[in-house]
């Protein structure tokens, strides 16, 4: 063996050997190298000899430990670590192998690799060693020529680099698996759009808070022969329904038609357009914006996690057609109850309104608001059972009438009752418990208070302000601000206090709805 190809692990005098992280070679984030020795001279001999090392266009950053105890805390410290120089003897005799130990059992980290290095192969059998704990070689320090750390530097990072993408692939597809699996419990394409931005931010391991702040994600589809926007979120909220080409930059609308013409996502330098095609043949896009360019595996992540969507993106779809179809019979068949007493299908959509905006300051969700909002044209449903001589007679109604007329509450909810339907279970309940008195002095049920549910004390204020703010066969309308007073007067008597409350704080929004849906 040439003296000139061999690591001389000879004494330095004033040796400067510390935990500094030197860098060798800074194009790109250098490979974290560990030496863990007793003696400082290996250190510096292993640093000069592996000066201007490059694998992969990646230098070294070195880690240095003196002992056992030193190196499982840095260990712990940098768990990015890829090769380890581990000295067996250091302060006992078997403090290498008790590294092992800690790296493989109770680090649990099966990626770092580990060369044992030893200067007394005798005080741990290389057969034994390599038997009985997970490592990757064993040196003696005299056979550790340059030329072979050298090489079994190249060959550690290369299996190390293998098993990162392995664990990549790995965590990538579990993350499509979990993101599939979320989506499909998606039911709103808002929600869905959301959805898939929080898991495509997981796949990308895009930080949430960076991805959310000015930037944003939306799914598109041809609608009258434009592009439009269906949903998004970030800075694309609330921009649904919006062409395309009045959202985004020229460029990126271009590679937007580009998917879809070629039937094939397009990966732009900072955002990337999502190409999925749909049971019934339409193209679809996401577009998302990511700030980088994405890698080959990405973009292959992102290719299957869109395979996986795109059933729960039709199923979405259909589910959106099927309800939209159902609210509007809903409000039809409302409205249809208005005409019959000669009253205007106007009220019924200002009722969905104040309900809507009543129910969200009383701490409904979004979506429960919205369903709300859906089901309260359907109150006075009942009224299609009342004869027509009782439900337009422009004076008071007798005894006996207003008794007849009380029923169309429980006629209501008989016909939408045993519904499977939300929508129409909700617009039972609305239709049987809007004329219920929080004193319990109402009617079908007598009810009082909290029996009441929130959607019938709800309806009962919407439902009353309007009908006293509005022209009917047997009065006139009120004076907006006498309606107002009513509801003050009423408090705690016909109706829930603090709703009336919560009512008369919206006022300025109420109106606007009084605006919007003149008779």
């Amino acid at each position: 063996m040439a003296v000139d190809d061999r690591i001389l692990f000879a004494a330095e005098e004033n040796a400067s050997v510390t935990d500094d992280k030197s860098f060798v070679g800074e194009a790109r984030p250098p490979w974290k190298l560990m030496i863990v020795d007793d003696e400082p001279e290996v250190h510096t001999i292993t640093r000069l000899a592996l000066s201007g090392f490059k694998y992969d266009e990646r230098g070294l950053e070195f880690v240095s430990a003196f002992s056992g105890a030193e190196a499982k805390e840095l260990l712990t410290r940098y768990p990015d670590i890829a090769m380890v120089f581990l000295d067996v003897v250091m302060e006992t005799e078997n403090s290498g192998l008790d590294v092992v130990r800690f790296i493989r059992n109770e680090l649990n980290n099966h990626m770092t690799r580990i060369i044992l290095r030893t200067g007394q192969p005798g005080q741990a059998p290389e057969r034994r060693v390599v038997l009985e704990y997970d490592i990757n070689d064993y040196k003696t320090k005299t056979e550790l020529t340059a030329q072979k750390l050298f090489t079994s530097i190249v060959a550690g990072l290369r299996s190390y680099a293998d098993l990162k993408v392995i664990k990549q692939n790995q965590n990538g597809l579990e993350h499509i698996i979990n993101a599939s699996a979320s989506i499909f419990k998606i039911q709103s394409m808002q929600c869905f759009v959301q959805g898939v931005l929080t898991q495509l931010n997981g796949l990308l391991k895009r930080d949430e808070n960076t991805a959310d702040s000015g930037s944003g994600c939306f799914a598109t589809r041809k609608r009258d022969g434009r592009l439009q926007v269906i949903a998004g979120t970030g800075v694309y909220v609330g921009r649904a329904g919006e062409p395309v080409e009045e959202v985004l930059s020229a460029k990126a609308v271009e590679d937007i038609k580009g998917a879809i013409e070629r039937r094939a996502s397009v990966f732009g330098p900072l955002y990337v357009a999502l190409f999925f095609e749909s049971i019934d043949g339409r193209s679809n896009v996401i577009y998302l914006e990511v700030g980088r360019s994405l890698g080959v595996f990405e973009q292959d992540l992102l290719n299957i996690f869109c395979a996986n969507v795109t059933v729960a993106f039709d199923n979405i779809n259909l589910t959106g057609e099927l309800e939209n179809s159902q609210k509007e019979v809903v409000e039809r068949i409302g409205a249809v109850a208005e005409t019959r007493s000669e009253e205007t299908g106007n009220h019924v959509r200002r009722v969905a309104h104040y309900c809507h905006l009543l129910g969200k300051a009383a701490g409904m969700s979004d979506e429960e608001a919205i369903i709300f909002r859906e089901a309260a044209p359907m109150h006075d449903i009942g009224k299609v059972g009342i004869p027509d001589s009782i439900l337009n007679k422009p004076g008071k109604l007798t005894e006996k009438e207003f008794e007849i007329m009380k029923q169309h509450s429980e006629i209501g909810s008989r016909l939408l009752s045993g519904s499977k339907s939300r929508l129409l279970d909700l617009s039972a309940i609305v239709a049987l418990e809007h004329h219920e008195r929080y004193d319990g002095g109402g009617y079908p049920l007598g009810l009082k208070c909290d029996q009441i549910s929130l959607y019938g004390r709800i309806t009962a204020i919407a439902d009353v302000f309007d009908a006293l703010g509005s022209d009917r066969c047997y009065k006139k309308a009120w004076p907006v601000d006498e309606v107002f007073d009513y509801l003050r007067t009423q408090r705690a008597k016909q109706f829930d206090p603090d709703l009336v409350d919560l009512f008369l704080a919206q006022r300025g929004e109420v109106l606007k709805i009084r605006e919007s849906f003149k008779d």
